[in-house]
């Protein structure tokens, strides 16, 4: 369900919420996945069969613009697609295997000590952060693809990890 403060910012910028609209934002914000454009379109007709490739465009180009998602290339693991998630999340980084593709959200206090170490270092107000970081999975390292520098086999059968700080 898209929340109150998701409606109030696009109506505070002169956009009204659709129901295509509504549908995006909800598929984003209750996935659990990074999904990009055409994913969401397929999973979108699902709901509203009269849902076109345009409007999902449209949609995320403009919700992108009123800063309510932001759109991820995650290291480009899988070619030049872009991913969409909703601004509503703590600040995370990005974790990506290079070798499966599997995405990972990491939260941490590491993460705030950087932020802080920004303003404190450069005099620079951080508004934002966004970090990507890129490796191999502990599944990826066993099968030896970080020995070989595979990239991309995008398995995604790798279990997850710890996604907080220890």
């Amino acid at each position: 369900m898209v929340q109150r403060s998701v409606v109030a910012a696009l109506q505070q910028r002169g956009v009204r919420m659709t129901r295509q609209r509504k549908i995006l934002l909800d598929l984003i914000d209750r996935s659990g996945e990074h999904l990009d454009a055409e994913q969401l379109y397929q999973l979108a007709r699902r709901e509203y069969p009269k849902l076109n490739r345009v409007t999902v465009y449209r949609t995320l180009k403009l919700l992108k613009e009123a800063g309510l998602v932001d759109e991820l290339d995650l290291m480009h693991h899988d070619g030049i697609g872009h991913y969409y998630e909703t601004r509503l999340k703590r600040e995370h980084a990005h974790v990506i295997c290079l070798g499966c593709g599997r995405v990972q959200e990491y939260y941490g206090e590491p993460l705030q000590r950087l932020k802080a170490q920004v303003e404190e270092t450069l005099g620079f107000r951080v508004l934002q952060v966004r970090t990507e970081v890129g490796g191999y999975c502990p599944h990826c390292q066993m099968l030896g693809l970080d020995q070989q520098g595979v990239r991309g086999t995008h398995t995604r059968s790798c279990k997850p990890t710890s996604a907080t700080a220890p």
